[in-house]
């Protein structure tokens, strides 16, 4: 029975997890696949803080340098986070001749292009199923499962911090920094919570969603990115009158010869399988030109299901080290798009709310602008009386442009007659 050697770098959380399976899944991982996978080296900053697994301090070190050069060490797995020192410690593993697993998706979303490249250059493998998703099998899927295929569409709920806020908001009827601070108290959402509210979670995820569906290499920076702190309940409720949910998406989209990259809050229709995804839970929509409509739902984050996705990886890549499983699994980069569509491109539906002195002529006011930027409005919908305050007005309009309806909320927003700054939101379905 082959013997596999692994150093894991970043015994945290999710490290910890990584062990724990390990040791106590040793017996059903031999039995599965004829592999006998053991812990060489463990390198953490912190060796002295309690851990739910126990292991021998004879293999811990904070010396990254004891398993990069260690020549006993087979595959390096990646858990300690962030972009710097970790994509150093990645080349370098690769450059030692090492395979590598991660599950660091702010890694992957600005160096993946760089580190992929240099694994296949020198026939090495990097893992990386836990950097979006979880324990979904989303990335192997779109990199084998789906490989006949041209990928047409991925719609993601990939952060579950801000499904459950938008959840709580839909069920309780409640606020946003209400259902934030329930998140806070479960643990779901972290005390600084800015990048799962403000989509940049998100982001990364779907720039490593690009690269497998697409071939389209891009940073953060350059996608689109919304988050979810000026929805209020009265919009998921305007929502559900409509027949929509909102749900924070991160979309993919091909275009033409190009594809749309952005995150942000999205009204879908209530009967979308995504809309039904609640709670912390993750779901990815995909749309394959042979194989369909696919959707894949699970825990998105926790220690268990990513350890789940970090094992997995970790055998898949030992199996190449055997006499009958030669071929590394490299990651695929040619390109299948040409270019990122800008934003101000993107022709689309809009749920849009106004805040408006009700008064003779406002609804007139409004709607000229609108039209004046050839926006069509579908459907309108006002609320009760009330002259000293402002009262929404309620729009759904048909497919415009992006940079149109920029255009015209700034000039609408700019109106005495409206008190404070409208609301939009994308409908997608």
């Amino acid at each position: 029975m082959k013997k596999i050697k692994i150093g894991l770098i970043g015994f945290g959380t999710i490290g910890s997890g990584v062990i724990k399976a390990l040791i106590s899944k040793k017996r059903s991982i031999k039995e599965k696949s004829g592999l006998d996978i053991s812990v060489a080296r463990i390198c953490d900053k912190d060796l002295k803080r309690k851990r739910p697994v126990k292991v021998s301090r004879k293999i811990l070190t904070k010396s990254v340098s004891k398993l990069l050069y260690d020549p006993g060490i087979d595959i390096i797995v990646e858990l300690m986070g962030g972009v710097r020192p970790a994509r150093d410690i990645v080349l370098e593993a690769l450059r030692q001749g090492k395979h590598v697993v991660t599950a660091n998706k702010a890694l992957l979303s600005d160096s993946g292009y760089e580190i992929f490249k240099l694994a296949n250059e020198l026939k090495l493998c990097v893992g990386f199923e836990a950097s979006v998703g979880g324990g979904m099998p989303i990335i192997r899927a779109l990199k084998e499962g789906f490989v006949a295929n041209r990928i047409d569409l991925i719609y993601g709920i990939i952060n579950g911090t801000s499904n459950f806020i938008l959840s709580k908001m839909a069920e309780e009827k409640i606020g946003f920094e209400e259902a934030l601070a329930m998140a806070q108290a479960k643990g779901y959402a972290e005390r600084d919570p800015r990048l799962d509210i403000e989509g940049g979670d998100s982001c990364h995820k779907l720039s490593i969603l690009a690269l497998l569906g697409f071939g389209i290499a891009v940073k953060p920076s350059e996608i689109y990115t919304e988050g979810i702190t000026e929805i209020e309940a009265s919009d998921i409720q305007f929502a559900k009158e409509y027949g929509y949910a909102i749900k924070l998406l991160a979309i993919a989209k091909r275009s033409g010869k190009s594809v749309e990259l952005r995150v942000h809050p999205t009204l879908i229709p209530a009967k979308h399988l995504l809309a039904s995804v609640g709670g912390v839970y993750n779901a990815i929509f995909v749309k394959g030109d042979l194989v369909g409509e696919n959707l894949f739902y699970g825990q998105g984050a926790g220690a268990a299901p990513t350890s789940s996705a970090v094992v997995s990886d970790i055998v898949s890549i030992a199996k190449s080290f055997t006499d009958d499983y030669k071929s590394p699994d490299r990651m695929p980069l040619g390109r299948d798009a040409e270019r990122v569509k800008e934003m101000t491109d993107v022709k689309i539906r809009y749920y849009v709310r106004f805040s408006a002195l009700d008064k003779p002529g406002v609804l007139a006011k409004i709607s000229g602008i609108l039209a004046k930027y050839d926006i069509s409005i579908a459907s309108v919908t006002q609320l009760q009386r009330k002259h000293t305050s402002g009262v929404p007005i309620i729009m759904m309009t048909h497919e415009a442009l992006e940079r149109d309806m920029m255009k015209a909320l700034k000039e609408i927003d700019a109106l005495k007659v409206i008190k404070k700054k409208s609301v939009r939101i994308r409908v997608e379905g």
